[in-house]
């Protein structure tokens, strides 16, 4: 376990594996470093040196009541750090999100990777206080609760399939990640129109999404890279609905960080 320590004190978890090119991977909602050990693996095999890591409240990282975005905007700054600066970031969902909302505030990302990020643009916004009612979940202990209530309203599952994970289990076994969900409320309302300072990012951008993926991600995708004209937009067939497919996506960070 290597853990770096942020600007406010919390102790983050990060793990390392390959030789190369430094490629930081930030995950998106309700996952630890270890959901992204397929990506991780593809990227290393790709001649790359990969760090995956545990936002805040998640798996082995520490957590501080009430952070805000620019708190893990400051995680992914001390990971980057602890690794001796990356040639690149990939940020998956809302992971997307904030390795572009840290670009803006100055973090050194290098070339950013942004997979399906759900900027909502003005559309079908979340309620505002989402994240609040969240927290009082977590504060109640009712931590499926909280994460059934994100699954239906921050991310916009059928109430059908968020009753289905609840029955099969799955819901509980996420339980322990119900206050992330509190700070991946809180980041995609903040910014769920990039800001001007995110859109200006000198950095290289590249956005992924998958042909099949769910229609508030291909039209997320479409606005910011209108809304980015010098970035590029990459349609991946092999990522369907939400998951970036392992071997295309490191190919395609491969092909343009070669």
């Amino acid at each position: 376990m290597t853990t770096t320590t942020s600007a406010d004190g919390t102790e983050i978890f990060f793990d390392t594996t390959g030789d190369g090119p430094a490629i930081v991977i930030v995950n998106g909602a309700m996952s630890t470093a270890a959901d992204a050990a397929e990506l991780a693996a593809a990227l290393a095999d790709a001649c790359f040196r990969v760090v995956t890591w545990d936002r805040r409240a998640r798996g082995a990282s520490g957590d501080a009541r009430d952070s805000a975005p620019e708190r893990e905007a400051e995680d992914l700054a001390a990971v980057i750090a602890a690794a001796g600066g990356v040639e690149g970031v990939l940020g998956h969902s809302s992971g997307a999100v904030l390795a572009l909302f840290a670009a803006s505030l100055g973090v050194p990302t290098g070339a950013l990777f942004l997979s399906e990020p759900p900027f909502h643009f003005g559309v079908d916004e979340p309620a505002d206080d989402l994240a609040d009612r969240l927290q009082r979940l977590v504060d109640e202990g009712l931590l499926q609760d909280a994460v059934a209530t994100f699954q239906l309203e921050g991310v916009g599952l059928p109430p059908e399939m968020v009753e289905g994970m609840r029955a099969s289990g799955m819901t509980a076994s996420l339980a322990l990640l119900a206050q992330s969900t509190v700070y991946d409320a809180r980041l995609t309302r903040q910014v769920s129109t990039p800001t001007e300072r995110m859109l200006g990012v000198p950095d290289p951008i590249t956005i992924l999404r998958g042909q099949q993926t769910f229609p508030m991600l291909i039209s997320a995708a479409d606005r910011l890279h209108a809304a980015l004209p010098e970035a590029e937009l990459v349609i991946v067939p092999e990522s369907v609905m939400h998951r970036a497919d392992p071997a295309a996506t490191a190919k395609v960070i491969a092909d343009r960080l070669s």
